[in-house]
């Protein structure tokens, strides 16, 4: 490691002699040591061993005055400084039940599911993280809408003396329209549903018995309708795909006519309920609220001519959406037994260790004794001896009991004056054993197990690193069979996995968290802290300076999340959505920095602003390189540097990521693309930027000359063939 950044203070040499200088001192002492040698000619294999000799004793010195890396790393320990273990790739875990239940259902926490197993890679094990209550939903009230709006404010009730409630909890009764009898994009319909249990993150089938009489107009396979759940602040979208939609938007008309039973049109629509889903009040209705919307038709699409009727309506649980993470967890490990000194310590099985949650910790049980619990501290500084302490290295899986340490006798004193002052009850707590010649006590740091004491981790988690960066669909394979699971799948992808961190890293980390010294004040403070309250998942933050859009007290974080870079080397680059930051990360950065903020300042973190860069190009090659096998890998080697180059975690002149609010220009693909072997010259450079407009992504039909971010922004490149975001470079004559 070289560490040529670190400021340069003068120093004095331990010991200046130079090659030479020790050469001509051993020639010096020949005559007193041995006389008889006379020829100290440069031939002589005498003199040949002393500049040997002298080299070796040059080599030595040389480090002898140097501050050697051990030393540095052993500076670092002091302050306290420990590398990074891995980060837990995040995602959710969606379980499908076999059949409806009669009551509610509880999946319990830590119920594992892996991807699958092949000759060449393992299984990844991902873990739920709480358990998942999966309720017993019914309609409180079916209620319509002229237009949608946050706050409702006119609603009409469907069920009052026209519907009956049946036995099983379904409504059924006369034909009633969903929309207006002359339907306008606005039109709603909401449904209040109750249940005795929490729905958070339920899935739903909600199923609706159609009327085929009236044809809707619409086309079936393209719906101008969206449906939306209130988390308590905000309408979210819960119809996931078009195919979770059976009545393919209440079309049953269209249904029936393409061969469906006009008498049995009963059709399910599989909602994703929020995290959130709380029973709000609405006018003067409660209950936790679901609404159809009639949106405007895109270009080509016909809308709802007439409305649908539906002349039932029954709800459903029938599975739920949990985070996990990716973990292996362990239960019950004997780590020893205590022999009763001092400093001792003890190695898991398996690491590296996963960040420990409330219910993981030591049992310590004394021969004949009752079980004892231990608490994990970060170091002994404040740990008495008759405190329960001890430390773990997430790292290498080591853990350390308190040590007995030797003291100066007068800081002694001065600790025993400074603990009455702030605990009178811990005067008795030290153990000192005055020792007069050297004027030194011994001092113990946290207690020591007693001897026989059985010593085991009551339940630890390992895992973590980029593998577990897996796509969607992936995991789908309990470890062991669970009642009523039907299956598993992850919806979304998992993300914000990292590998451990460095001693690089670590290095270059650490003059930042002197200066910070663990309170957040200035913006390299919150910058600094974010990362720390990462544990190693946070690759970059930026810290957006003032603005007067924004109110004063309120700091803004942009964060970007690690993520697999794999991809790149494949030619694919990475999409924004794998920089996606995790709701369960969200809150871990803001949990820790909560802690160290000044008062009054409220925090709010964000994504960047990503936009695409598609790059078009051609490119003439050397006569030696104009061959079909030559071709194929130059170009390959050059959208794999584009996608490299145009990337927030491996782009920029740097390689450390693109720069927040640096624009692209032509001349920096230009000066890229001609650093390739085998290139003789380029033709013209356009760069197509790709913006997010609404849900989608959008390309720019027309080239631009620099494609500017904005200040929050990053520049990122992937391929997708249907969005025609990937790099084109053509092979033109010379």
């Amino acid at each position: 490691m070289n560490f040529d950044f670190l400021p340069k203070l003068p120093s004095s040499k331990l010991d200046d002699r130079a090659f030479d200088d020790l050469v001509e001192e051993c020639i010096l002492r020949i005559p007193r040591y041995c006389p008889e040698w006379t020829d100290h000619n440069l031939s002589d294999p005498g003199i040949t061993l002393i500049e040997l000799f002298a080299w070796l004793t040059d080599q030595m010195l040389l480090r002898f005055n140097q501050v050697p890396r051990k030393n540095y790393v052993a500076f670092l320990e002091l302050l306290g400084i420990r590398l990074q273990p891995p980060a837990v790739a995040r995602t959710e875990l969606t379980f499908y039940l076999s059949a409806a239940l009669p009551e509610a259902y509880t999946i319990p926490a830590g119920l594992e599911v892996s991807t699958i197993r092949t000759e060449t890679t393992e299984a990844i094990t991902f873990s739920t993280d709480s358990p998942l209550i999966i309720g017993k939903p019914r309609i409180q009230h079916f209620l319509t809408a002229q237009t949608s709006e946050d706050i409702p404010q006119s609603l009409r009730e469907r069920f009052a003396s026209l519907w009956t409630r049946q036995p099983d909890g379904n409504w059924t009764g006369s034909e009633q329209p969903i929309f207006e009898e002359q339907p306008q994009p606005g039109n709603c319909f909401y449904l209040a549903i109750n249940s005795d249990d929490p729905l958070d993150s339920n899935v739903l089938d909600v199923t609706f018995q159609g009327a085929a009489a009236t044809p809707t107009g619409i086309n079936p396979n393209q719906p101008p309708r969206k449906w939306e759940a209130w988390d308590g602040e905000n309408w979210q979208s819960v119809l996931l795909q078009e195919s979770d939609d059976k009545t393919r938007g209440f079309s049953f008309y269209e249904i029936a006519q393409q061969g469906g039973n006009p008498s049995s049109l009963d059709a399910a629509v599989r909602l994703h309920l929020p995290q959130n889903w709380p029973v709000t009040n609405f006018i003067s209705y409660r209950g936790r609220w679901l609404r159809c919307t009639f949106i405007i038709p895109e270009t080509n699409q016909s809308g709802y001519n007439n409305p649908p009727r539906i002349a039932g309506l029954a709800v459903r649980s029938i599975g739920g959406t949990v985070r996990a993470s990716h973990s292996t967890l362990i239960r019950d490990e004997r780590l020893g037994i205590s022999n009763g000194k001092p400093g001792q310590s003890f190695e898991f099985l398996r690491a590296p260790i996963l960040e420990r949650r409330e219910n993981e910790y030591i049992l310590v049980t004394p021969a004949g004794g009752l079980p004892q619990r231990w608490t994990e501290v970060r170091d002994f500084a404040d740990s008495g001896p008759q405190d329960f302490h001890y430390t773990i290295d997430s790292l290498t899986g080591k853990i350390q009991f308190g040590p007995l340490i030797r003291e100066p006798s007068q800081l002694q004193q001065e600790t025993q004056v400074r603990s009455r002052i702030q605990q009178p009850l811990l005067d008795d707590t030290f153990v000192q054993v005055n020792t007069p010649e050297n004027n030194q006590s011994k001092h113990q740091y946290g207690a020591i197990p007693l001897r026989g004491s059985e010593i085991k981790m009551v339940v630890y988690r390992i895992g973590g690193g980029r593998k577990g960066n897996v796509q969607t669909g992936a995991i789908q394979f309990p470890k062991s069979a669970y009642p009523y699971v039907a299956r598993v799948i992850n919806l979304i992808p998992a993300i914000n996995g990292a590998d451990a961190e460095s001693l690089e890293q670590a290095v270059i980390k650490a003059p930042r968290i002197l200066r910070t010294r663990d309170r957040a004040v200035t913006a390299e403070d919150f910058e600094v802290l974010a990362q720390q309250a990462g544990n190693g998942a946070i690759a970059r933050v930026r810290c957006l300076p003032a603005s007067s859009q924004r109110q004063a007290g309120i700091v803004s974080l942009v964060i970007v999340p690690y993520a697999d870079t794999d991809a790149i080397a494949q030619g694919n680059g990475m999409a924004p959505e794998e920089f996606a930051l995790s709701n369960a990360l969200e809150e871990q950065i803001l949990s820790y920095l909560d802690e160290r903020r000044l008062l009054g300042v409220q925090i709010e973190l964000q994504e960047p602003n990503y936009v695409g860069v598609s790059v078009q190009t051609g490119i003439a090659l050397e006569p030696a390189y104009d061959n079909p096998f030559a071709r194929e890998e130059i170009l390959r080697n050059l959208r794999i540097s584009l996608y490299k180059y145009l990337n927030p975690l491996t782009g920029g002149i740097d390689g450390k990521g693109w720069s927040f609010g640096r624009p692209v220009y032509t001349s920096d693909i230009v000066a890229l693309l001609q650093q390739t072997p085998g290139v003789r010259h380029l033709g013209p450079v356009l760069l197509f930027p790709i913006r997010k407009q609404g849900e989608n992504w959008r390309r720019q039909p027309s080239p631009e000359q620099l494609i500017d971010p904005g200040l929050e922004g990053l520049i990122c490149s992937w391929a997708d063939s249907n969005l025609r975001s990937n790099h084109d470079i053509q092979i033109i004559n010379r």
